[in-house]
């Protein structure tokens, strides 16, 4: 039983797949979000009865040059024989107010945004689109790729989650990774770090 729903979830038909062709994430592959719902409806049945999600926390973060990002906890659960699962959780993230050419626009949106991202989130845990984070050759795994903007969501998260402070959240930064700042990481170095964050006790 341990793989039957990773199994089930993984593979990600082609017309769900989309190639990202420009920006941070440019090479990399968008799943969409309505194939998500669909897959996880088809696995475990409708949305409220087989499946079911909590939004736990929903919060705002400043950032530079007067840029805000909407942010999301939810908590999904699954029904399987014995009945409701602990909760599965995920952050996401998405750009509240946003930096463009003609000066600073706001989303009215960003919290629906970051909702569908933290499903997604908390749906790899359990398999969704696994093929497409870890076996395509869509995906780009080059150590000199940029961090992307869920890795720097998680990274915040975990920052609120184990009670770090400015200092000593750049403190560990500078030391492990001679930065500055989250953005200047690497994909790589995202990874390691929220493996780290995690890590504390």
């Amino acid at each position: 039983m341990s793989m039957e729903f990773w199994d089930k979830l993984k593979d990600v038909p082609d017309w769900a797949k989309k190639p990202i062709k420009a920006g941070r994430l440019k090479g990399k592959t968008d799943i969409n979000p309505q194939w998500r719902l669909k897959i996880m409806t088809e696995v475990f049945g409708v949305c409220g009865i087989g499946w079911k999600y909590k939004v736990d926390k929903k919060w705002i973060e400043e950032g530079s040059d007067g840029t805000r990002c909407a942010f999301v906890d939810v908590l999904v659960y699954i029904k399987a024989e014995d009945g409701w699962s602990d909760p599965i959780p995920g952050t996401g993230g998405s750009m509240l107010v946003a930096k463009e050419t003609n000066g600073l626009y706001t989303s009215d949106e960003a919290f629906k945004m970051a909702t569908t991202d933290a499903l997604s989130v908390a749906f790899k845990q359990i398999g969704v689109g696994a093929e497409v984070y870890y076996g395509s050759d869509v995906i780009k795994t080059d150590s000199q790729e940029p961090i992307n903007d869920q890795q720097v969501a998680d990274i915040y998260s975990l920052q609120t989650e184990k009670n770090l402070s400015d200092a000593d959240f750049y403190k560990r930064l500078e030391r492990k990774f001679k930065a500055e700042k989250v953005e200047s990481l690497t994909f790589d170095q995202g990874n390691a770090l929220i493996k780290a964050l995690g890590n504390i006790e």
